[in-house]
């Protein structure tokens, strides 16, 4: 949605934007483009691109993120050129581009990749008709930025159709773009010659509010999520409900009780029963480290597979330091037997990745003892005051200096 306001010469005011380390980043990449940012209230900006004064990504910026690969579509779409480094982003295994490129050239762009950087150069795009080779979010997002001013109509086949996915095709729509099928994974684009600004909200991040709701059910806590988008979080629910863990929807909020389960539901049979994270409306690669810390405190067996990230359980030692009994069967398998009495560790963990880098600290606040994670910066990518948020639930965390 930051990219997004490349797109037009108007202003675009964004609602709702979390304070975290990859929004900073991308605000820096933007201004450096030439867009005037203001800083309307601590969760408001106005974004202005009036003007773009360069065509090229720095390559320490674009290094600090993966969402600098999202501003290849806009870019294009507005100034038909960009020089931009590979991105960078949590190491969870290879995150390939390919998808990206091929849908872009499909609208006309030329892609050459020289010195580590790719030179995009496109005269004018032509919509046409592109099956991406997989869903990604970051593809589909970019792709669809250079469709909604391209000339003609463009069909997006296998899209990401993530809530966040959804909340940018509604803000472009709300700029003056015409997509159907949103919320789908097919999107139909009729290209227009303009945008214009607006004034948007940014959606419920899912993956924070299920990481709250991981935190109050492994230390027996009641909370209140507010504003937590719970139309989103159906199939969240459904695979919390087979590690034991439920909660009630009070308008938009989200309430966790105090008296989980914390059983593991078995498949039928009395099988074992495996979480399996795939593309939106399954179950989101990004909360199965949540889910793996809730499996250590749940009662009964559970076998995970992340099939998409090749290093995503490359935390889970860390948890065995702590005492989880955890079996890894190969780099996208792990077993997990619970409940498992975790002790504090106090040497060895360190934050790989923010999604890991959160269950750590799921682990350590239901772990006897203290715990010191370090490489927090990962955590504060993709989480706003975790600490705040946590201390204020009773949490006893406090946040120190490097040395």
């Amino acid at each position: 949605m930051l990219a997004a306001c490349l797109l037009t010469d108007e202003p675009v005011v964004l609602r709702n934007v979390p304070r975290i380390g990859d929004v900073v980043t991308m605000c820096r990449i933007l201004e450096s483009l030439g867009v005037e940012i203001e800083e309307l209230d601590d969760h408001a900006l106005r974004l202005h691109a009036r003007d773009l004064a360069a065509r090229e990504i720095d390559r320490e910026l674009a290094a600090r993120i993966r969402a600098s690969v999202v501003l290849a579509g806009p870019m294009l779409a507005r100034e038909g050129y960009l020089r931009l480094p590979p991105p960078g982003g949590d190491m969870i295994g290879r995150r390939r581009l390919d998808t990206h490129l091929l849908a872009l050239e499909r609208l006309g762009a030329r892609i050459e990749f020289e010195s580590r950087r790719f030179t995009m150069r496109a005269d004018r795009l032509i919509g046409d008709n592109i099956l991406l080779d997989e869903a990604s979010v970051t593809a589909t997002e970019s792709t669809v930025m250079a469709a909604v001013t391209a000339k003609g109509t463009t069909v997006l086949r296998n899209v990401a159709c993530e809530p966040h996915v959804q909340n940018l095709c509604e803000m472009l729509v709300g700029m003056g773009a015409q997509i159907e099928g949103i919320g789908s994974n097919v999107l139909t684009i009729e290209g227009v010659d303009r945008l214009h600004g607006g004034e948007f909200r940014v959606g419920a991040d899912y993956m924070e509010v299920g990481s709250f709701i991981g935190a109050a059910a492994v230390t027996g806590g009641s909370i209140r999520i507010r504003e937590a988008d719970p139309q989103h979080l159906d199939m969240i629910a459904h695979v919390f409900r087979r590690l034991g863990v439920e909660w009630e929807v009070d308008g938009n909020d989200v309430v966790v009780p105090s008296d989980q389960s914390m059983q593991v539901v078995p498949d039928f049979g009395n099988r074992i029963p495996e979480i399996k994270a795939q593309p939106w409306p399954a179950f989101p690669s990004d909360l199965m480290s949540i889910a793996l810390v809730i499996a250590t405190q749940s009662d009964g067996t559970t076998l995970f597979h992340e099939w998409m990230y090749d290093n995503r359980f490359f935390f889970v030692d860390k948890l065995v330091y702590m005492g989880a009994r955890i079996v890894i069967c190969d780099p996208h398998r792990v077993i997990v037997q619970g409940p498992s009495r975790l002790h504090g560790e106090p040497d060895r963990i360190s934050s790989p990745d923010i999604r890991a880098g959160m269950a750590l600290v799921l682990a350590a606040l239901c772990a006897d003892g203290v715990t010191v994670i370090r490489n927090i910066g990962q955590i504060d990518r993709g989480y706003e005051n975790v600490d705040g948020k946590l201390k204020s639930l009773g949490a006893v965390i406090e946040r120190l200096d490097d040395d």
